[in-house]
């Protein structure tokens, strides 16, 4: 009996389990080679529970939320999915704080709270992944960033110890913290807290749709990742590459966005390869022109 073998049996109590699952049934991009083990979790202790599992039996793990900003390897993902569906929320007595399972969605969260009368997210209801997520990789559109109103998170480590960490020590830059440097590496987030400030709902919803607005005109529908790139200083990634001339390139059925540079899509069934070479492509080329060295958003992830 294999070690994936050992932990199907041990993950059984903690999650609905599939084995070889085809990554490209849950990510945005439609594209993805099979897990060996995915599981479905639905709460902060089950989540808890499957990461501690896995670990200790000297297994990779991988914490999946909606399946946005990653690209997954056609070879897919060694050891175990853990398919975060932990969304329960637990309003503070002060009704400005809640604790959030990072299940939950950002963008429902955020809309809701925009109906509710309560500010500092309206700029997240686009967003399309977890809580969990958006700590990571300090998520953030028009002006604003989970930062803004982060308080802190509960962690769990490789041993199975959970702390509370407060915002500051998270290192939150922008599209990035002490997880995408490396620094919190075998910690998972379990939940987080929020804190938001009072304000009035039909401004905020009014404010929402007018971002939702924005989003439709200058984003590609369809299956892509969001945005490939982050913005350098001087000028944005979409400006960047499609000043080299790769607006509308293809690979296979991965393409660069006719309607934005800095999205690349899948038109039918690309290969996360042909995604792969259109981004090294855009890196190459944007030095080469530029002196600009291109710093990915979109994480890739799993066999490569």
């Amino acid at each position: 009996m294999t070690a994936i073998d050992r932990l199907h049996d041990a993950l059984a109590a903690h999650g609905e389990i599939r084995r070889d699952e085809p990554m490209s049934r849950h990510t945005t991009f439609g594209i993805g080679g099979p897990a060996d083990l995915f599981v479905t979790v639905r709460s902060s202790e089950g989540l808890g529970a499957a990461d501690r599992a896995a670990r200790d039996a000297g297994v990779e793990v991988f914490v999946l939320g909606s399946g946005s900003n990653i690209l997954v390897a056609d070879g897919g993902i060694r050891g175990v999915v853990l398919d975060n569906r932990a969304r329960t929320e637990h309003p503070g007595s002060d009704g400005l704080t809640f604790r959030l399972e990072s299940g939950t969605s950002f963008a429902a969260f955020a809309r809701k709270m925009c109906r509710a009368g309560l500010d500092g997210l309206s700029w997240a209801v686009g967003i399309p992944g977890t809580l969990g997520g958006a700590v990571v990789y300090n998520a953030g559109a028009y002006g604003g960033c989970l930062a803004d109103v982060l308080t802190r998170v509960l962690l769990q480590d490789a041993s199975g110890r959970r702390d509370w960490v407060p915002a500051p020590a998270l290192g939150l830059v922008y599209r990035g913290s002490a997880f995408t440097r490396g620094q919190f590496a075998g910690k998972t987030v379990l939940e987080t807290e929020v804190r938001l400030a009072p304000g009035d709902a039909a401004a905020l919803v009014e404010r929402a749709a007018g971002h939702d607005k924005k989003r439709l005109a200058a984003q590609p529908r369809g299956r892509n990742a969001g945005s490939m790139f982050k913005n350098p200083a001087d000028r944005p990634a979409w400006k960047l590459i499609d000043d080299v001339g790769l607006r509308g390139a293809r690979r296979g059925d991965a393409a660069i966005s006719e309607q934005h540079c800095n999205f690349f899509v899948n038109y039918g069934n690309a290969r996360a390869s042909d995604v792969a070479s259109l981004v090294e492509e855009a890196e190459r080329r944007v030095f080469d022109q530029f002196g600009v060295r291109l710093e990915r958003e979109v994480a890739f992830v799993g066999a490569w």
